[in-house]
């Protein structure tokens, strides 16, 4: 009955997208339809398309790999046998302030992986808290694993992620892991899909040069139905990245939610240092701590150190959303605000290991990601221009153009693997408007960092004059780019 009740509300919001895309064309003066009009509607997209180019790209390659290569790659894979089987198996989980049920069924899954997997496995636990100490324990009377799996418990204080990892880290060291043995860190509101160790392990055997791999998610969140829409499409075109950059053995960040890695390269004092205490030399800002983005700081550990990085798609785990905020616009908000922040804190230092490091793909990729936040702006901000200058007919043409390329994306995005629904054109074009205004101003700010969990956020110790010129020159070069960007529009058009 309730699937019946979804897919009715479903089909009803697709017919009510379809009939606004027609009462807006219906809307429109009748000589922007005319093809020798020179406001034909396509020149008002024009702007634009070079930026469906790459993303054009990106989705075939994905395709590409996600049923052309990777089902070549996995049958490779099943002709190794037990060669692929490692020495052991580390599943280490960091837990901080998550409810007691989302705790129970992580852990509940990581103890059934460990069972099922059949490797000798140690359940590595980074806590702050006893009571999660003691619910695992709990767990682990209930289930009753076997012998050749154990349970190791690492307390830490509670400052933060990149803390617990290094400890965990430290904590396997003691173990003397072989070259054979691999590491998964799953993040404390992650349940583990059935299976994805013996899917996972493999690729390791079968590239001796990948340091670390990812897996695709999915989620359950724990908020309301706009909130649901948008992580699904997040994780939906996460999907689709992912397959993309796994062509080249390049994918662009070890996922934080769950990644498996070597036994020697979480190991590696260099790495666990990367983690822990990573940090970045600003021309304007100074030196500051990272704060959030340990995925991304990982990855480029793995890059500088000569690593190649991997993606498994039909690895599937499931994490439990918890929105930090109950109105979606200012969850959002905070939400971009960390992953664009952690994105773009990353980058340049990571185009500056050069294309002989990375490849030609994955340079334009990074290059790419720094002016997005620009060009994704362009249409909206020349339709605008054009409708005050000349006539609103442009600015209707220019959201028919966005309601119609937008539906088409999300058809595409069907083929995914990954649920879509009649919400996903509108949230496609949100995330476009908002994740661009977003990414400008983050990119002036990149010393300001928080967590969205926990009320924790960067502490610098500067004098109260760098303080000052920190805060306001963020906030020049800000007005002044935005400024720059709408004075160059206003010229041409």
């Amino acid at each position: 009955m309730l699937r019946l009740k979804h897919g009715l509300l479903q089909a009803a919001g697709w017919l009510f997208y379809l009939c606004a895309l027609m009462v807006l064309a219906l809307a429109l003066p009748e000589r922007l339809f005319n093809p020798d009009s020179k406001d034909f509607i396509f020149l008002i997209g024009a702007v634009g398309i070079w930026r469906y180019s790459m993303g054009a790209i990106h989705f075939v390659r994905a395709m590409v790999f996600l049923y052309v290569v990777y089902p070549f790659l996995k049958r490779k894979v099943a002709k190794l046998g037990d060669i692929t089987d490692p020495s052991h198996v580390f599943l280490m989980v960091t837990s901080f302030r998550i409810d007691a049920g989302t705790t129970a069924a992580v852990y509940g899954s990581v103890i059934r992986e460990a069972i099922e997997c059949g490797y000798p496995t140690t359940v590595v636990c980074s806590l702050v808290e006893m009571s999660d100490e003691l619910l695992v324990k709990a767990l682990w009377e209930r289930m009753n694993p076997p012998e050749r799996v154990a349970l190791d418990f690492v307390r830490i204080p509670g400052t933060g992620k990149r803390d617990g990892l290094a400890y965990g880290f430290r904590a396997i060291s003691r173990h003397l892991p072989d070259e054979n043995a691999v590491v998964a860190v799953i993040d404390g509101d992650t349940v583990l899909g059935e299976g994805v160790v013996r899917k996972t392990v493999p690729w390791f055997a079968l590239y001796p040069n990948v340091g670390g791999l990812t897996t695709n998610e999915f989620c359950e969140v724990r908020g309301g139905y706009v909130m649901s829409e948008w992580h699904k499409l997040r994780f939906a075109q996460r999907h689709i990245n992912m397959c993309s950059m796994a062509l080249s053995k390049r994918v662009l960040t070890m996922t934080g939610r769950m990644s498996m890695f070597r036994a020697t390269v979480v190991t590696d004092p260099t790495f666990i240092a990367d983690v822990e205490s990573d940090s970045l030399q600003h021309w304007r800002l100074g030196r500051f701590k990272f704060l959030t983005g340990d995925d991304k700081s990982s990855w480029f550990s793995l890059m500088r150190l000569g690593y190649d990085t991997f993606y498994v798609p039909d690895a599937k785990i499931n994490t439990v959303e918890h929105p930090p905020e109950k109105s979606f616009f200012k969850a959002s908000r905070k939400l971009m605000y960390r992953w664009y922040g952690n994105n773009l804190r990353q980058n340049s230092r990571a185009l500056g290991l050069g294309m002989s490091r990375l490849g030609v793909f994955t340079s334009v990729v990074l290059f790419d990601q720094r002016v997005s936040m620009w060009t994704s702006l362009l249409g909206l901000t020349t339709a605008l221009i054009a409708g005050v200058k000349y006539h609103v007919a442009y600015l209707m043409a220019y959201f028919l153009w966005i309601g119609i390329t937008r539906l088409i994306l999300t058809v595409l995005l069907s083929l995914s693997g990954h649920p879509i629904g009649p919400a996903y054109p509108l949230i496609l074009y949100y995330n476009q408007i908002v994740g661009a205004l977003m990414k400008i101003y983050v990119f002036f700010r990149l010393d300001k960092q928080s967590w969205t969990r926990q009320p924790t956020a960067l502490k610098r110790d500067l004098a109260s004059f760098q303080q000052w010129f920190n805060t306001w020159s963020s906030r020049t070069m800000t007005f002044s780019a935005g400024s720059i960007f709408v004075a160059a529009l206003f010229a041409i058009i």
